[in-house]
């Protein structure tokens, strides 16, 4: 009922054939460098409670901006 391994096998004998294996090892390559980048810099905000709380202020700064921009037209 499931993939077995010789279909992915074919699978992915397809995938290099129409690819080529350094434009694979380069997506890897900049796959595994953002996921690392989103993990830091969601490790990072969860750290710093000043992120947050800035999040929390910015409707209210995107209202008062609308306001301004009303005002000068």
């Amino acid at each position: 009922m499931g993939i077995s391994v010789t279909q992915l096998l074919i699978i992915l004998a397809i995938v290099i054939v129409l690819f080529g294996t350094k434009r694979l090892r380069s997506l890897g390559t900049d796959l595994g460098g953002a996921i690392k980048g989103f993990r830091s810099a969601v490790k990072e905000g969860s750290e710093d409670p000043a992120i947050s709380q800035s999040d929390d202020n910015a409707p209210d700064q995107e209202k008062k901006v609308e306001s301004d921009e009303k005002i000068d037209q």
